[in-house]
């Protein structure tokens, strides 16, 4: 049977059209999903900026839709629940990103630190650290590292909290060494509540060590000495304190003294806290000379010599409780102190207060200049309300 070579000359132009159809077809069907994608993008974006953020996820999922592929606006819509604290859905988003077997490792990595976000805002903090770890040797392992940081301290794991302090400042990020001081403070807080007065110990030695300007530790093993009744080694310690950090020696001021009056060595303490007060003077040291030497009348001009230094309002109550207990009448001089303590008080206090957001001025507005509402401020005084 010969073979008609007209049919050939049919066939060929005939498939050649059908292919060309079909290929129209299929570009006009990708142009109209790839312009509806973006359409939907857009709008969301457009939502978003305009604080809708309900119909901004109604739109980024509609974009989802019609491109299940795109990991940025899987990221968007992850990111958009997370914020409104819908963190089981942004779960199922960054979880459904890293089930995805063609995600480039970078983006791979991306979603599980989002991820593990997620389950940090929500409080899922065993799995949110599995998450963080995952993230050791990645582009997000500092990030990861300090938010494990924040973890373990809400957490209060504060051995781990150490541990990773110790990374991040090997890895040149900072000096971590008072906030490690503070977490083996907190180690030896535990240790004094087992009754581990010998661990509590190790662990306030190894702090003062490890960052000797931090007052805590100090702070905590003379208390803890004091209440052992060891009174010269509490003394000791306070002593320390005031040579490594002089303006927190404040804390301890009166403990000091109480620990000088227990060991018979009130001259020494008092020269001290005096020397200290000539440096820089504060109430609570000269509440600590005044346990020190009880004597009215010495109270009584030390307080007003104080306020001629530090109108502090504190000092103005203790001077006009010594002139009622003696019912000795303030002289001039001692009033005119008072006055300038109580003035310097008040001056705070002489603003008008915002009742919508609370912005203060010394001038009372008509509308807010903080939220722009009118007639929200009260015309009274902070002081009046």
């Amino acid at each position: 049977m010969e073979f008609d070579l007209s049919w050939l000359l049919i066939g060929v132009p005939l498939v050649f059209g059908l292919g060309w159809l079909a290929s129209k077809l299929d570009s006009r069907q990708w142009k109209r999903e790839q312009r509806d994608a973006p359409r939907a993008y857009f709008k969301g974006l457009n939502l978003l900026l305009n604080e809708q953020q309900d119909k901004a996820i109604d739109a980024f999922i509609e974009a989802v839709q019609a491109d299940p592929d795109t990991s940025e606006l899987h990221f968007a819509l992850g990111n958009l629940f997370r914020r409104r604290g819908e963190y089981e859905r942004a779960v199922r988003v960054h979880q459904h990103l890293l089930s995805r077997g063609d995600l480039p490792k970078s983006e791979r990595d991306r979603a599980q630190y989002a991820l593990a976000q997620d389950f940090f805002k929500a409080g899922l903090f065993d799995r949110a650290e599995t998450a963080y770890e995952a993230l050791k040797g990645t582009a997000f392992d500092h990030d990861a590292a300090l938010a494990l940081l924040s973890l373990y301290e809400r957490s209060r794991e504060w051995a781990k909290a150490a541990e990773v302090s110790e990374q991040l400042e090997a890895a040149g990020t900072g000096s971590f060494a008072g906030r490690i001081a503070n977490y083996w403070c907190e180690l030896a807080l535990e240790a004094q509540a087992r009754q581990d007065e010998a661990q509590a110990r190790r662990w306030l030695d190894q702090a003062r060590e490890r960052s000797p300007q931090s007052a805590r530790a100090y702070v905590l093993l003379g208390q803890m000495l004091a209440r052992q009744g060891d009174q010269p080694g509490a003394m000791a310690v306070y002593g320390e304190l005031l040579k490594a950090n002089p303006d927190a020696f404040n804390l301890v001021a009166r403990d000091y003294a109480q620990a000088a009056q227990a060991t018979g060595k009130t001259g020494q303490a008092l020269a001290l806290i005096e020397a200290q007060y000539r440096r820089h003077p504060s109430m609570a040291l000269l509440q600590a000379v005044a346990l020190l030497e009880p004597a009215p009348e010495a109270q009584r001009r030390r307080l007003a010599e104080h306020l001629r230094v530090e109108p502090a309002l504190s000092a103005a109550t203790q001077l006009l409780q010594q002139s009622q207990s003696r019912q000795q009448p303030l002289s001039d001089d001692e009033a005119q102190l008072v006055g300038t303590a109580l003035q310097r008080a008040v001056r705070p206090l002489q603003r008008y207060r915002c009742a919508a957001c609370g912005f203060e001025s010394q001038h009372y507005f008509w509308q807010c200049p903080g939220c722009l509402s009118w007639d929200s401020y009260p015309p009274r005084h902070v002081e009046e309300l």
